[in-house]
């Protein structure tokens, strides 16, 4: 019985991958709580695990006393005493060997569901403190199975499954089971009942850490990421500012024969990305964030709320605006959120 309790101990350890020793702890509390279920007045209670020497043994102990024992729970009679050992003597102490079956169908059960409870919340705490580490953080993730209804994809991080809702997908992206992936862990879910991670592949910072794996420039902090402002699967802006005049902020991001940029283009399927120098001019900065299109003038018009206006060649307005918009939209989250105001060239001159 021993043998098979040991063998099945090591499969749930290795099946959660838990300590085996820290497992046998919790074993423990769950059968010491069975057992004073049972033995309510019980003062002494010994529960013995021993990987080593493979044993598993439940006692009760009891002070020896020479007459009728005052305190049933804790105390046992000379005489019955040596009848468990010939070594007993008033004033020692015997221990009384348990056996499942003297806690009856009930005391093994609660024992059962303690253990069962105390697992999960070991379980909990380890996933806890493994997703703490990447939260925030770009990770790789393997496709394992996308649901043909709902296209959400299941991925796993590290062994542990993960949903990432094809709303947090990359519009258009088609994944495969196989396929190996990057994702932003935005944040830890249910973290007092299961915790699971919340990841996207649409949140602008994953941008971000992108540059970060593959421009080593910004991952020593010599060239900063001052803002990112994205339209997942379309175009994504990111303002950079190198704090040494010798290195080249953009250069730096773009690499050697376009080598870096095109490994990010590469992970996000695509998507366009302007590279633009920050500038704590916001005139200036504006400006640059209207990129690819060129820019005559930028006036500032108002701060609270933050309003500009600004002029563009003629040939220049649509592609300074976007189509639906979205190059203006994003210079205005790329620059803190102003409104700008596009006119053309000869809109000012009449």
């Amino acid at each position: 019985m021993n043998n098979e309790f040991f063998d099945a101990l090591g499969l749930l350890a290795k099946e959660n991958n838990i300590d085996i020793e820290m497992l046998i702890e919790k074993i423990k509390q769950g059968v010491l709580k069975a057992i004073k279920k049972e033995y309510p007045d019980t003062e002494n209670i010994l529960v013995d695990i021993n990987t080593e020497k493979g044993k598993f043994e439940m006692k009760l102990i009891k002070t020896v006393v020479e007459g009728d024992p005052e305190d049933e729970a804790n105390e046992i009679n000379i005489d019955v005493a040596k009848t468990i050992t010939k070594r007993a003597k008033v004033g020692g102490v015997v221990e009384i060997k348990l056996n499942s079956a003297k806690f009856g169908r009930v005391a093994a059960q609660q024992a059962k569901q303690q253990i069962k409870h105390d697992i999960k919340e070991f379980e909990k705490e380890r996933l806890l403190a493994q997703y703490e580490d990447k939260v925030h953080e770009c990770v790789s993730a393997t496709v394992q199975k996308v649901e043909p209804n709902t296209l959400n994809a299941i991925l796993t991080i590290d062994k542990n499954e993960v949903y990432l809702v094809r709303s947090e997908q990359i519009p258009d992206e088609t994944l495969e089971p196989g396929d190996i992936v990057k994702v932003y862990v935005c944040g830890i879910a249910n973290p007092e009942r299961k915790p699971s991670i919340k990841i996207s592949r649409k949140h602008k910072d994953l941008v971000k850490r992108l540059f970060e794996l593959e421009v080593p420039e910004i991952y020593d902090g010599t060239v900063e990421v001052k803002s990112i402002s994205r339209e997942a699967g379309s175009r994504s802006k990111i303002a950079v500012y190198s704090k040494d005049p010798n290195v080249d902020a953009i250069g730096a991001c773009i690499g050697p024969k376009r080598s870096r940029i095109s490994k990010i283009v590469e992970e996000l399927k695509g998507e366009k990305i302007d590279i633009i120098v920050w500038s704590e001019d916001d005139a200036e900065f504006i400006g640059r964030a209207l990129s690819p299109a060129d820019v005559k003038s930028v006036e500032i018009t108002g701060t609270e709320p933050k309003t500009c206006k600004v002029v563009v060649p003629n040939n220049q307005l649509s592609l300074a605006i976007g189509n639906k918009g979205q190059n203006a939209k994003l210079a205005s989250r790329l620059t803190g959120g102003y409104k700008i105001d596009i006119v053309p060239e000869d809109a000012v001159e009449a």
